[in-house]
């Protein structure tokens, strides 16, 4: 006789660069997702030569591949959020936007980055891998997450072209984002945390402890807790409070595996 339906489970599903010492990104992504009860599908658009010292090299995946990895899942699986991590050159980005919009109805947590400075990124224009980021993902996004100061830094590089780019976050909505999550954001004098921006509306604001992991990568673990809530089929205004909480708890274990940095621990511990 078959095995009679398992119950439904969330499915979300994550695009972005695959860590072989599993700091961060794929496949820690999916570690994280089942520890929140999710299963997480994995669309890798990028592969690194990484310990828990730092990135040697990156290699881009064709973005054909990474278009037949995604719809072969999305058409096969009942996903219910998208998660968009690093990406390094337009040609991938426009392609996971020609994704995003033929699956418009699923929720995107869109992870904004900079492009790291690594050789072999070198043949790519930097500011033309922004500028895709920003006029072709960007307004498919539910929900952003990103560095306080980044936005800054593009606004200061006019690369946010916007009547209000005075007003990086600003600028942000009016290309296209309803609501932007901001880490490290000054909170008050020498106070840094968590800022919710919604358009036209003051933001929510969250202290966020001063991690001893993922310093520089809070705002991934963010964005895949809150992929992972929003398959579960929260709102994202709920989402974020939650997401702010879990992802706090979650910095709070790691170890040091290596000769780097420490890394989060996800792992439960052995039963004797």
């Amino acid at each position: 006789m078959p095995a009679p339906d398992s119950p439904a489970i969330p499915l979300p599903l994550i695009f972005g660069p695959f860590d072989p010492s599993g700091a961060s990104h794929l496949p820690i992504d999916a570690v994280i997702c089942a520890g929140l009860g999710t299963h997480a599908g994995s669309v890798a658009t990028a592969i690194h030569v990484q310990d828990t010292a730092g990135t040697e090299t990156i290699q881009r995946l064709a973005p054909d591949l990474v278009d037949d990895q995604a719809r072969c899942l999305l058409e096969d699986m009942a996903i219910g959020a998208l998660k968009i991590g690093p990406q390094y050159d337009p040609e991938t980005i426009s392609t996971l936007a020609q994704i995003a919009a033929d699956y418009s109805a699923l929720p995107l947590v869109l992870q904004l980055c900079a492009p790291p400075p690594i050789p072999d990124l070198e043949d790519l224009d930097p500011e033309e891998t922004v500028g895709a980021l920003l006029e072709l993902l960007l307004p498919q996004a539910h929900l952003v997450v990103v560095d306080a100061r980044l936005p800054e830094l593009w606004a200061g590089q006019g690369l946010l072209s916007s009547t209000r780019a005075a007003d990086p976050i600003a600028a942000l909505h009016e290309l296209g984002a309803p609501l932007v999550l901001c880490c490290n954001a000054a909170l008050g004098p020498g106070l840094n945390g968590l800022v919710l921006h919604t358009q036209d509306q003051a933001g929510r604001r969250w202290p966020w402890p001063t991690p001893r992991v993922r310093a520089g990568d809070a705002e991934s673990l963010l964005a895949t807790v809150l992929c992972c809530l929003l398959a579960r089929g929260l709102d994202p205004d709920e989402a974020v409070s939650q997401a702010v909480t879990t992802a706090t708890a979650l910095l709070e274990r790691h170890f040091h595996p290596g000769m780097g940095q420490r890394i989060l621990l996800h792992a439960a511990p052995l039963q004797t």
